[in-house]
């Protein structure tokens, strides 16, 4: 019987050691990359003085304020601005803002604060908004102000403001 055993602890044995030379292993390492952008969007409501303006009876200056929404990516500096308009005779001509109805002008202001001191441009010869992104809207105030309605001719008066983010 001995005799028979041997041969199967031999193929046991020679087994064994097959099983322990596949069992060495070997490790590496591997990049996972990812690149986060910063980015901006933003979009804005109409400016509305109103539709049934009377100019005999309305007081000036005229005020109204709008929103823009603007979300960055969280921690990405941001300026806002505003060029002129199309009807200002020059993308930085702010002082010339108008609104317009076939080929009559209506002036008016776009401004920072409340207290309409401070043009909003596009930071030459007027100031821009600045601030820091959240990844969350943002809701900027856009105030406007019609200084005079003398001698306005009756229309229906419009405008186009480009808004410029830079980040």
């Amino acid at each position: 019987m001995n005799i028979r055993i041997a041969p199967l602890l031999a193929a046991l044995a020679a087994a064994s050691l097959a099983l322990s030379a596949q069992a060495t292993t070997t490790t590496n390492t591997f990049q996972v990359t990812a690149t986060v952008i910063s980015a901006c969007t933003v979009s804005g409501a109409a400016l509305n003085f109103g539709s049934s303006i009377d100019p005999l009876a309305t007081a000036t200056p005229l005020d109204s304020s709008s929103t823009l929404s603007v979300v960055c990516t969280n921690t990405t500096p941001y300026t806002v601005a505003l060029d002129a308009g199309q009807n200002a005779g020059g993308a930085a001509n702010f002082t010339s803002r108008a609104m317009k109805s076939g080929s009559n002008l209506l002036g008016y202001q776009l401004y920072l604060d409340n207290g309409r001191s401070t043009v909003w441009g596009n930071g030459t010869g007027s100031s821009t908004h600045s601030g820091t992104g959240t990844g969350s809207t943002q809701s900027l105030t856009i105030y406007g102000r019609l200084p005079s309605l003398a001698n306005v001719i009756p229309g229906a008066y419009t405008d186009t403001v480009t808004v410029t983010v830079s980040y």
